[in-house]
């Protein structure tokens, strides 16, 4: 058994840690609070801007443009929204394992990072990062996914990649993070549900539809980065709090445990002395 001054020294130890984690856990609730109503702010743009793009690819008539028939590279360029910070239980490896099983080879794999998590290991199992974006997740806003839109475009329409791929944590609400995956470009058409009177009438396009395509996919691809990002940053912050939570529990239990195991210490001391101070005065005797 410990003794009594091991026994102490460490239910000091795990008391601090405590404190540590509770002192997290707050201040992860108050970037929550935050992040989740700038998320949900966001997120009836966010998903009606993607229902539009659909929309209107549905109702189209099919023609030739590499927005939705692709480019002629085979790099795809993934974006990869982790957190700089550990701490948040399973958050990061979720996307990691995301991407891993994606089944999208490695060397045609180009990552655009955004979190240091996601960045080190990816590039710790062989992946290309190629920009790194990481001090953007901590506060992020429209002008971050601006420029990296502008970045993704510009490299599609050169010719650099091919495939643009979305790689996310989804918030859906403070308990539950969904990894999530988006083909950015080239845009695939789903299948429409016949639920509108509009259903099945072919949108016309002033002055083009190739110029209605280059004005609009820019603010789409934009749109959904953002909205991705403020969902990621939220999750992130849910994710640590539920993990400092359960670590300020846990701690809790140890502490209990570790009181139980020290009185019966100093119980069995005490009774130790006790017996000893008999037996000699009984050798007295």
């Amino acid at each position: 058994m410990a003794s009594m001054r091991d026994i102490k020294r460490r239910k000091s130890s795990i008391t601090s840690t405590q404190q540590i984690t509770k002192a997290m856990k707050l201040v992860a609730t108050v970037k929550l609070q935050k992040a989740r109503a700038r998320a949900e702010g966001n997120d009836p743009y966010f998903r009606y801007m993607y229902r539009t793009i659909q929309t209107m690819l549905g109702e189209t008539e099919s023609f030739d443009h590499p927005y939705l028939t692709g480019g002629v590279s085979d790099k795809k360029a993934l974006v990869v929204i982790t957190s700089n910070r550990g701490l948040a239980g399973g958050y990061n490896q979720n996307i990691v394992k995301q991407v891993l099983s994606s089944g999208i080879d490695r060397n045609d794999a180009m990552i655009i990072s955004i979190g240091q998590k996601g960045r080190d290991a990816l590039s710790g199992r062989g992946y290309e990062i190629s920009s790194d974006y990481s001090e953007m997740i901590d506060e992020p806003c429209f002008s971050d996914a601006q420029k990296i839109a502008l970045e993704l475009l510009d490299k599609y329409k050169k010719g650099e990649i091919g495939e643009i791929y979305l790689f996310y944590t989804h918030f859906k609400n403070t308990v539950s993070h969904i990894p999530t995956k988006i083909k950015l470009l080239p845009v695939e058409k789903e299948d429409e549900k016949e639920d509108t009177e509009t259903h099945g009438l072919k949108m016309n396009y002033e002055p083009s539809v190739e110029e209605a395509l280059e004005q609009i996919i820019p603010s789409y691809v934009t749109s959904i980065l953002y909205g991705a990002m403020a969902e990621s940053s939220a999750s992130e912050n849910g994710a640590r709090m539920q993990a400092m939570d359960s670590a300020t529990d846990n701690a809790s239990d140890l502490i209990d445990e570790l009181t139980l195991r020290y009185n019966q210490a100093r119980q069995s001391s005490i009774t130790q002395e006790l017996t000893e101070i008999v037996a000699g005065a009984e050798s007295l005797a």
